[in-house]
């Protein structure tokens, strides 16, 4: 590929760098033009723009790190397409992911790591998802949760709602007992997490209610939410729940701080105490709290975020999408605190795509499609295929309850 072409005074021919960028998204079979605007297109379409950024400049190796974070099937199948084609042009393709399935049907071989180290060097085909995992955690994750030191007293309904009506939602009513692990199950775009981000004031409620220990509560704002003792942490781990180039302090300290403030003044010692107590309980692994939070992997970037919310003393805890793009080690770990919170009398939300993961963790499980929940299924009687019949419901012409 040519360098950016000029016209007359070296200033930028438009008309031939669009037409090479066209050639480009042609040869990806990409339907779009190049002269649409990056932030108009879906988050697939900006990932693909990055990819054929980087093959313009026809390199012998691309490097991809969690790609499918924030896409869908039918999006990673495209991403995968892609991937393919670029091996067959002989370009060498390493791709990071915790998405077991992903490994296997995307790589020829694996590299384990673990804590930063060279675990095992192996080929896909002769090996198994089991035999990776073992490397990684040094169990399976069917014993991770088999091993799962659970609630078993629940408590009275600390959070109702009642016929819950806003954007992609449609007439939502659960409850949840204090001590329960409630999962939300769904296809993407069923409305999960819009629905807790109504409850917590993030997006607009258009109609209905929200019961907290019995009284019925006005949130309008998520400063509502969190004075009431409700606590979101957010799908969007990067952009919506931690601040990068803070430390781990003030990362946990922030929806405390009014109480830490003495004549005026933030009380340091009692924010690093907050902390300390945070990374220990925790066990966030840090050099020391003042380390910016960035820098750490993604898996205690998430345990900063719930040691954030803990230190708030929420009755209600919302956790969307808790273990995407962290390693299975990390996940253990999470799936663990999720049971010691509610041994804590917490209610605990879980929003998860991971059906392993909500039959897993979830005491009851709510299954949406389309804005509605279609199917509850306690964890004894949840299997894949009961959850996807539910989660398809509306889209095959008849509501399931």
């Amino acid at each position: 590929m040519e360098d950016i072409p000029t016209g007359k005074g070296g200033l930028i021919d438009f008309k031939a760098l669009n037409r090479q960028a066209q050639e480009i998204i042609d040869e990806f079979k990409l339907p779009f033009k190049s002269t649409a605007r990056a932030r108009d297109l879906s988050v697939a379409y900006q990932q693909m723009i990055e990819i054929m950024k980087a093959y313009r400049r026809k390199p012998k190796i691309i490097a991809f790190d969690e790609p499918t974070a924030s896409l869908s099937d039918a999006e990673i199948e495209t991403l995968f397409g892609i991937i393919h084609s670029l091996k067959q042009k002989g370009i060498i393709i390493l791709y990071v992911s915790h998405r077991m399935k992903e490994i296997f049907q995307i790589t020829d071989e694996v590299v384990v790591l673990k804590d930063g180290k060279f675990v095992e060097h192996l080929r896909t085909a002769e090996t198994d998802e089991h035999a990776i995992i073992r490397r990684m955690v040094g169990r399976d994750l069917g014993d991770i949760f088999n091993n799962l030191s659970r609630n078993d007293k629940k408590g009275d309904v600390v959070l109702e709602v009642r016929h819950l009506i806003a954007d992609n939602v449609k007439d939502v009513s659960f409850t949840l007992r204090a001590g329960e692990v409630l999962g939300f199950a769904g296809l993407v775009g069923a409305g999960r997490t819009e629905t807790m981000r109504a409850i917590f004031g993030a997006d607009a409620l258009k109609s209905g209610e929200v019961w907290l220990k019995g009284e019925a509560v006005r949130v309008q704002y998520p400063e509502d939410a969190i004075r009431l003792g409700l606590a979101l942490c957010p799908e969007d781990r990067k952009d919506q729940g931690i601040v990068a180039r803070q430390s781990v302090k003030n990362n946990i300290s922030m929806a405390i701080l009014p109480s830490l403030v003495r004549h005026g003044l933030i009380d340091k010692k009692a924010e690093a105490e907050v902390a300390n107590k945070g990374k220990r309980d925790l066990n966030i692994r840090t050099p020391d709290i003042d380390k910016r939070l960035g820098e750490l992997s993604g898996g205690n970037q998430q345990k900063t975020i719930l040691a954030r919310w803990l230190a708030s003393r929420p009755a209600v805890l919302i956790l969307d999408e808790p273990t995407k793009g962290i390693d299975v080690g990390s996940k253990s770990e999470i799936y663990q605190i999720i049971c010691d919170l509610s041994k804590q009398q917490i209610g605990v939300i879980v929003i998860s795509s991971e059906l392993t993961e909500i039959m897993g963790v979830c005491d009851r499980i709510l299954v949406m499609c389309e804005g509605r929940i279609t199917g509850e299924i306690s964890r004894e009687d949840a299997t894949e295929h009961t959850i996807l019949t539910y989660a398809m419901a509306d889209m095959l012409g008849g509501r399931q309850q």
